[in-house]
């Protein structure tokens, strides 16, 4: 008999671990996972949220194999889709997506192509020096080739892209090119990983936003010509875990005070004169440390975040507070070096000490952690009829135009100085 472990997850019982995923699970990429908070930051405000990303990483991987067996797909399909599910976050760094715009900008790359250049092995997110006292333990190219699969075929699940390319032991590429359902159970509108951070966040937060019926949407799900589809019948999941998405990122993950800590933590990274290219193979409390050791701003913002005691909301703007030109220039400051020009502006204003101040302009941030915030681009079937489900639902218009946060700029500071930031901040911004 093959071995295999059990685990048991706090949100989808006994989980059976053999095989690719079991292997996969010894390396020392998958471990490093232990270390790094799903959520980022949000504990500050949800003191349940401690979660690891380990605990996503191998609950996408078992819900990958779960539509796996509800479409009776072949075994090397099977493995493949939760080879892909347990790695598709490998590339994350200290405090998941808190650093993403940070690290995205100093090296052009997003945590999913990062993760996909690890599988492919073209890149390590181990530091060296610890890589070099585990000698025997395999990367994870070696064991995804060791299982008969290919790395290239894993990394490009991670990120949506149709599987092009045959599979040994699945026949010839030929008769590949319309498994379009592949990449669809890891990266689409109703995947795994999705699946998976929703209910694991809606437990550890104790927000019930997050809560759907899975097992409903799994039995309504179905394969029509090399797509993922679901029964009409399972409408009403669909729409309750569209609008569990949309609602999470509301009240959870777009919360302002985490947003506020979060800006906290990148403009500590940002602005260090140490490469941020060590940040990458950083877990959460080897950055804190790291702050602390530079001093100055970096150790005055790890010690806030340590202690929580964290800057305030001065000024926001919604949308419909804002003319177009105003909105324009704002979504400038999506640019870091306008950005953080605008900052030193507004701190000099109120005649404080420089990186004291944070603008948040949360747009260009979420669609670079979660392109699929908006996405309803699944069909469903309607008798012998494909039906997209924007034609389907009436919520798919409410969701793809409703806003995550309630504002297109905020403007954070000490709270001990927030009457004189807010009294320079429209001088600066709108001048």
């Amino acid at each position: 008999m093959a071995p295999f472990k059990t685990i048991n997850d706090t949100v989808h019982g006994t989980i059976r671990l053999e095989g690719i995923v079991l292997d996969l699970l010894e390396t020392l990429e998958i471990q490093r996972l232990n270390s790094i908070r799903q959520l980022g930051l949000t504990y500050l405000v949800f003191p349940g949220a401690n979660h690891s990303r380990i605990e996503h990483v191998i609950g996408v991987s078992h819900v990958a194999g779960q539509i796996a067996d509800a479409f009776d797909l072949p075994e090397a399909e099977k493995d493949l889709v939760m080879a892909a599910g347990l790695l598709h976050d490998v590339g994350h760094g200290p405090f998941s997506h808190t650093l993403e715009h940070v690290l995205s900008h100093e090296r052009s790359l997003d945590h999913m192509k990062l993760t996909q250049r690890i599988i492919k092995g073209d890149e390590d997110n181990v530091a060296p020096q610890e890589r070099e006292e585990f000698p025997d333990v395999p990367r994870i190219p070696e064991v995804i080739r060791a299982h008969g699969l290919k790395p290239a075929e894993v990394a490009s699940l991670v990120e949506g892209v149709p599987v092009m390319h045959g599979l040994r032991g699945l026949g010839e590429p030929a008769k590949l090119r319309g498994k379009r359902y592949l990449a669809q159970i890891i990266h689409s509108t109703v995947d795994a990983d999705q699946v998976d951070y929703l209910m694991r966040d809606a437990h550890y937060t104790g927000v019930a936003h997050g809560a759907f019926d899975f097992r409903r949407l799994l039995q309504t799900m179905m394969l029509k010509d090399g797509r993922m589809v679901i029964d009409k019948k399972g409408l009403p999941a669909l729409e309750g875990m569209l609008v569990a998405r949309a609602l999470m990122y509301s009240s959870v993950y777009f919360h302002k005070t985490v947003r506020i800590a979060e800006q906290m933590i990148a403009r500590a990274v940002e602005r260090s004169e140490k490469p941020v290219t060590e940040v990458q193979k950083m877990v959460d409390a080897e950055l804190i440390n790291w702050l602390v050791d530079q001093g100055g701003l970096q150790r005055e913002f790890a010690l806030r975040i340590k202690y929580r005691k964290l800057f305030k909301r001065a000024w926001h703007r919604g949308r419909d507070d804002l003319s177009k030109e105003q909105c324009d220039t704002l979504l400038e400051l999506a640019d870091r070096g306008k950005r953080r020009k605008a900052e030193d502006a507004i701190c000099r204003r109120a005649a404080i000490e420089g990186g004291r101040v944070l603008i948040d302009v949360p747009a260009p941030e979420l669609l670079l952690s979660e392109p699929r915030i908006a996405a309803v681009d699944i069909d469903v079937v309607d008798e012998d009829r494909l039906v997209p489900f924007r034609k389907s639902s009436p919520l798919s218009r409410a969701l793809q135009l409703r806003e995550v946060s309630d504002w297109v700029v905020m403007v954070a500071a000490d709270p001990k100085l927030l009457g004189e930031v807010r009294a320079a901040v429209e001088r600066v911004l709108f001048a």
